[in-house]
């Protein structure tokens, strides 16, 4: 009897995953020990690395499915943590079996690597990639944020996750995860949130080479970058590291932006990167009296289009027009969701019409290994 309850234990446990790395416990070989006396389950885990902040998450959700097992009235559960070879053996199932990489690079990838990039700074970009990874997440899409705007990083803020770090066992880290999305900024690496980041160059393309490559990501359907501003040192990487990266433009009507979107464009087109779209930020908006106001003018998101159709020869969408809203600055400043909003919110219809847009893949999965089992 009790080993037939014994064998129950760790089917309940094969259910339990790890809430970082979302994994069965077993197959990271986090259960070390399990043993029933009397009613009373022992069981012994061993975290990744010490001071888990997920361990108090973890012993929850084991203890809600140990606890289900019929016999089992009582549950000690333990805790001690991984040597170097067993968190060496967690590394390599992670990256099955292989040296370190990136993931989206490799020809199987079934991610979409998305840069969200833009002319000059300014225009709402890191809004847009937020909002816009929000409602690819209420699409029911896995999707993961990069904050490759090395100096002038904002994703934390605006989604309110300021001082949380990664969990990192050794050179391999875990994004950090909020609201179902998989977040990555320099930020979260530094000392203080106040340091600059003063790097050059060479430094630069090594950095996101291990933003991409040192993160766990997990199967994601979307990665999002927020891009630096500007046709520099990131935007030429990205485009090297990921050569089956798109690109979207976020531009303001005002046609002066426009003509410096064009060039965040051209570098795009440059590097046989597909310019997915164009996103016009700041639109015009309805006032209370019923008003149409034009804060930042008009029609710069259609002349950045048929300036970069006429580029690549074929057309390039103009995937929304976003009102210029105060609740989209006071939800970035509050670090909440826009979502929270009427449906029927212009700013709200305007991210959902470009997560639908996107939702439709337009390149052939012919060929490419689906990784299902039978």
């Amino acid at each position: 009897m009790s080993q037939e309850i014994l064998q129950k234990i760790h089917s309940a446990l094969a259910g339990v995953s790890d809430p970082e790395l979302h994994r069965p416990l077993p197959d990271l070989g986090m259960v070390e020990s399990v043993s029933f006396k009397d009613g009373s389950a022992h069981i012994k885990i061993l975290l990744t690395i010490s001071g888990c902040p997920m361990r108090d998450r973890l012993s929850a959700d084991i203890n809600a499915a140990v606890s289900k097992v019929a016999g089992v009235t009582e549950i000690k559960l333990d805790f001690g943590v991984m040597n170097e070879a067993q968190r060496e053996n967690v590394k390599k199932l992670l990256r099955n079996g292989k040296e370190k990489f990136i993931p989206f690079a490799q020809p199987d990838s079934l991610t979409r690597t998305i840069g969200i990039a833009s002319g000059k700074g300014g225009v709402g970009k890191s809004s847009v990639t937020v909002n816009l990874a929000r409602a690819l997440v209420l699409r029911g899409f896995s999707v993961g944020i990069l904050d490759a705007d090395v100096y002038g990083h904002s994703i934390p803020r605006l989604l309110g996750i300021e001082g949380r770090r990664p969990t990192a066992i050794d050179q391999t880290f875990i994004p950090v995860e909020i609201d179902g999305i998989k977040v990555v900024s320099i930020e979260m690496f530094k000392p203080e949130r106040s340091d600059p980041v003063a790097y050059r160059g060479p430094l630069l393309h090594r950095v996101l080479e291990q933003l991409l490559s040192d993160a766990y990501w997990g199967d994601l359907d979307f990665l999002l970058l927020d891009l630096p501003p500007g046709t520099g040192d990131i935007a030429i990487s990205l485009g090297q590291l990921i050569p089956t990266s798109e690109i979207i433009i976020v531009t303001t009507p005002q046609i002066a932006a426009a003509e410096v979107a064009e060039r965040a464009g051209r570098i795009a087109h440059q590097l046989k990167q597909q310019i997915s779209g164009v996103v016009e930020n700041m639109s015009p908006y309805i006032s209370e009296t019923g008003e149409e106001i034009a804060l930042f003018g008009s029609g710069g998101g259609q002349e950045t289009v048929e300036r970069l159709s006429r580029l690549v020869g074929a057309d390039i969408p103009l995937l929304a027009q976003i009102p210029f809203q105060i609740d989209i600055r006071q939800s970035g400043d509050n670090g909440t969701s826009i979502f929270e909003l009427d449906e029927e919110n212009p700013a709200v219809r305007a991210f959902f019409s470009i997560a639908d847009a996107l939702a439709v893949r337009k390149r052939s999965l012919l060929g490419v290994r689906l990784g299902l089992s039978t």
